[in-house]
């Protein structure tokens, strides 16, 4: 599956390294639990995208990034109060009004995937993950993007995320 999920009102929260950090955890917890494989993501300022392999008699990709958002979202919104970022606090205790007794709303609602269907929507898909920092003029190659898979495929440096690259050829 190709993953997106964004922060609402697309707040920078992953600018800074510490909360990219503590996505990286939640996701490596996560994935000890259901056993996926991740074929490719990056974290962006404000969302993320990936593509992952799930083992659905584990869990489903909808159970992967319930429990990853859930977690991922809490974890992230105490570190931002106990840093006082308000910006971000107000912004997330404002987007949870009228939602479910939520006090706080880090995440949207949905997220998108896609069936990758083969190896060419792969590709793109893979491309377009690895670019995204370069379009965006975070870096101006994307293996010096910290928080993305392009470092994994291009050096070999899986220090951040492990990335099982065979799927590429």
């Amino acid at each position: 599956f190709f993953v997106t999920t964004t922060i609402v009102k697309h707040a920078p929260v992953f600018g800074e390294r510490k909360y990219c950090n503590l996505l990286i955890r939640q996701i490596k917890t996560w994935q000890a639990h259901f056993q996926f494989a991740i074929l490719g993501y990056v974290i962006m300022p404000s969302h993320f995208h990936w593509i992952v392999k799930v083992q659905p008699s584990l869990g489903t990709i909808s159970d992967v990034m319930r429990e990853l958002k859930s977690h991922a979202a809490w974890t992230i919104m105490d570190k931002l109060e106990r840093d006082a970022r308000h910006e971000f606090t107000a912004l997330f205790a404002g987007a949870s009004r009228g939602v479910n007794d939520q006090r706080r709303k880090f995440w949207m609602k949905r997220f998108d995937d896609q069936v990758i269907r083969n190896q060419k929507m792969f590709m793109a898909k893979l491309l377009y993950i690895h670019n995204n920092p370069v379009k965006a003029g975070l870096v101006e190659r994307a293996e010096d993007y910290e928080f993305s898979s392009a470092r994994n495929y291009i050096t070999g440096d899986h220090s951040v995320l492990y990335v099982d690259t065979s799927y590429a050829g």
